[in-house]
C-alpha cells in the first residue's frame, strides 16, 4: 500500500510549491519584432535536435565515404572481423573530426560563441551553424548529382551554389560520397584481386585444386599492405580527397 500511496503524494507536491514553481513556456517578442522563447524551450528543442545527430554525422560529414572504404578495404583483404567493426567505426569517427575540424570551427565561431552571448537569437544561431555544412558539401558534391536533385525536386534555378536548399543538397552530398567511395575501394580492391588471381593460377598448375586460394594468398596480401604502409596511404588518400 505504502508504494502505491507513493504516486499519489507525488502528485500532490506541484501544489505544494505552485507559488515558488517556474513557468514552463515563455514567449517574448522583442522591439526589431523577433520572438524568443524561454530556456525550458531552448532545452527541450536542443534534446529533440539530438535525435538528428546520427544522420548529420553520417550525411553532413565525410563519415560516409571513410567507413565505405575501410569496409571495403577489409573486404579487399581478405579479413572477415578484423579490425572488427568498433575499431573501424572508431578510426572513422576520429578522421572525420580531423577532417571536420575547420567546419567545427566555424561553427563555434559564426555560431555557437555569438549564441552564448546573446548576439544571435536561436534560429540565427541555427541558419548561422548550417552555412559552414553548406559550404563544405557544396565543395565535394558533383554537379551533376546536384542537377539531378535540382530537377527532381523542381526547384527553380538559383544565382549562386549558396541558394541551394539543404533538403537538395544533402541528398545530391550522399549521393556524390558514395559514388567517391566506391571508386576509391576500386583502386584498392585492384592488388589484391591481382594476388588472388595469381595464386589461384599457380594452385591449378600445381594440381591442388582442392586447396582454397584464399589461405595461401592472405598472408602475402597482408604482408604487402603492410610493407607498403598501407594503413597511412588509406588515411592519407582519405584526407587529401576532402582537401586537407
Amino acid at each position: 500500500m505504502r508504494w502505491l500511496l507513493l504516486p499519489l503524494l507525488l502528485l500532490c507536491v506541484p501544489a505544494w510549491g505552485a507559488d515558488t514553481a517556474f513557468p514552463a513556456v515563455t514567449v517574448t517578442t522583442g522591439e526589431d519584432g523577433t520572438t524568443n522563447y524561454s530556456v525550458t524551450i531552448q532545452i527541450l528543442a536542443l534534446m529533440t535536435m539530438l535525435t538528428f545527430l546520427p544522420a548529420i554525422l553520417m550525411m553532413m560529414t565525410s563519415f560516409t565515404r571513410i567507413i565505405i572504404v575501410l569496409s571495403i578495404l577489409r573486404q579487399a583483404l581478405g579479413l572477415q572481423q578484423t579490425p572488427s567493426n568498433q575499431i573501424l567505426l572508431g578510426l572513422a569517427l576520429f578522421l572525420t573530426l580531423f577532417i571536420m575540424t575547420p567546419v567545427l570551427d566555424r561553427v563555434n565561431e559564426q555560431a555557437v560563441q555569438p549564441y552564448l552571448n546573446d548576439e544571435l537569437a536561436p534560429l540565427e544561431a541555427l541558419e548561422a551553424a548550417s552555412r559552414p555544412f553548406h559550404q563544405f558539401m557544396v565543395s565535394n558534391t558533383r554537379e551533376n548529382d546536384l542537377d539531378l536533385f535540382m530537377r527532381i525536386s523542381e526547384t527553380p534555378d538559383v544565382a549562386s551554389v549558396e541558394e541551394i536548399p539543404l533538403q537538395v543538397l544533402v541528398p545530391a552530398f550522399v549521393t556524390s560520397e558514395l559514388k567517391t567511395a566506391f571508386q576509391i575501394g576500386f583502386m584498392l580492391f585492384i592488388p589484391f584481386l591481382v594476388i588472388d588471381l595469381v595464386v589461384a593460377s599457380v594452385l591449378m598448375a600445381m594440381g591442388m585444386m582442392m586447396l582454397s586460394p584464399v589461405i595461401i594468398s592472405l598472408p602475402f596480401k597482408i604482408m604487402l599492405f603492410v610493407l607498403v604502409d598501407g594503413w597511412a596511404m588509406v588515411m592519407g588518400t582519405l584526407a587529401a580527397s576532402f582537401g586537407i
